[in-house]
C-alpha cells in the first residue's frame, strides 16, 4: 500500500490539488484525502499546506517528491527485470527535446527504438524552454547551448550553427540585409525561452563580435511556429541548421549574413545528477547519439 499512496502523493503534487489527483485516478475526493492522510500518518509529518482554496508542498513533501520518483523508477525496474527478463529492455522513459528537434528527428528515434523494444514506453515532452530534469522527472533533456545547472550529467551531440534566413518572397519585398545591423529594419521574429528574451543576435567572434539588438511583431515560445512564419514570408528568424537544412535545400528559406555568424552552437543530451541509469534510458540516448551524428 505505501508504493501506491506515493502513487497517488505525487499525482496530488502534480495536478496541484485532491480533486485533481481523484479524476486522474477516478477515486473519489474523500477516498484521496484518507489515502493521504494514511501516509502522513506513516512519516508522521505533514506533506502538504492546505487552505480552502489551494494545497502547496511542505518541505517534508518536497524531499519526499523526489524519494518518491527514484522509489518508484526503482520498483517499475525491478517490476521490469522480473517480468521480463535481464536481456529484455522494458519500463518507461521520460524525455524533453526542443520543438523542431523533437519532431523531425527524436520522434524519429522513439519510433525506431519502440519498434525494436515494444516493451519500453516512451514519453516526449516538447518545450524550447528552460525545464527542471529533477522536478519534473525527466530521465533525458536535450537542449541547445551551455548548461547553467553544473549538477547535470553531459554528453555533447556536437556543434551545430544557428542561420539567419528568410524566404525569397520576403527579402524580393523588403530587401536582403547585407551586414548584421542591417537587421534592425526588419521583422524579425524573437523566441522567448522560458524567462529569457532571445533578442540579442551574436555575430562573428572575439574582437569583430557583434551584438544586434532586433525586433519584430511577434514573439513567441514555440520554434516550430517561427519557422512556418518565415515560410510563409512574413519575417526573418534565427534557427539552427538542424531546423532549416532541408528548407534552405530546398529554395523555400535563404540562409543569410554568413560571413558573419558566430561559432556553432554546442546541442547536449543531459542526464540527471548522480543517478545511475537503466538500461532502456542509457539505449534510447545512445540511439538519439547516432542519429543526430548521421544529420551532422
Amino acid at each position: 500500500m505505501l508504493v501506491e499512496n506515493l502513487q497517488l502523493f505525487l499525482t496530488i503534487a502534480e495536478k496541484g490539488s485532491l480533486i485533481g489527483a481523484a479524476r486522474e485516478t477516478g477515486m473519489s475526493s474523500t477516498r484521496v484525502s484518507e489515502r493521504l492522510a494514511a501516509l502522513e500518518a506513516h512519516y508522521g509529518v505533514v506533506l502538504f499546506n492546505r487552505t480552502t482554496r489551494s494545497i502547496s508542498l511542505t518541505e517534508e513533501g518536497r524531499v519526499l517528491v523526489h524519494g518518491a520518483k527514484n522509489v518508484l523508477r526503482e520498483v517499475s525496474d525491478l517490476d521490469a527485470l522480473i517480468r521480463f527478463g535481464a536481456e529484455t529492455l522494458s519500463g518507461p522513459v521520460r524525455i524533453s527535446a526542443p520543438i523542431d528537434i523533437g519532431r523531425s528527428i527524436v520522434s524519429k528515434v522513439i519510433t525506431a527504438f519502440t519498434q525494436e523494444n515494444p516493451a519500453v514506453s516512451i514519453e516526449l515532452s516538447l518545450s524550447d524552454g528552460y525545464i527542471d530534469m529533477v522536478d519534473q522527472g525527466f530521465d533525458l533533456a536535450i537542449r541547445f547551448g551551455k548548461i547553467s545547472d553544473t549538477s547535470l550529467r553531459v554528453r555533447s551531440l556536437g556543434d551545430f550553427q544557428r542561420l539567419v534566413c528568410a524566404s525569397p518572397d520576403y527579402l524580393e519585398k523588403h530587401g536582403v540585409p547585407r551586414k548584421p545591423k542591417d537587421l534592425v529594419k526588419h521583422n524579425c521574429f524573437v523566441m522567448r525561452f522560458g524567462m529569457t528574451l532571445d533578442n540579442v543576435w551574436e555575430f562573428g567572434s572575439g574582437s569583430e563580435r557583434e551584438r544586434i539588438h532586433v525586433s519584430g511583431n511577434r514573439i513567441v515560445d514555440d520554434g516550430s511556429l517561427i519557422r512556418s512564419w518565415a515560410l510563409a514570408g512574413e519575417g526573418v528568424v534565427l534557427k539552427s541548421v538542424l531546423d532549416v537544412r532541408d528548407d534552405i535545400r530546398d529554395g523555400k528559406l535563404v540562409s543569410l549574413l554568413e560571413k558573419f555568424l558566430p561559432p556553432p552552437n554546442p546541442l547536449q543530451l543531459m542526464f540527471p545528477p548522480a543517478r545511475t541509469q537503466p538500461r532502456r534510458v542509457s539505449a534510447l540516448a545512445e540511439k538519439i547519439v547516432t542519429t543526430v551524428g548521421r544529420t551532422s
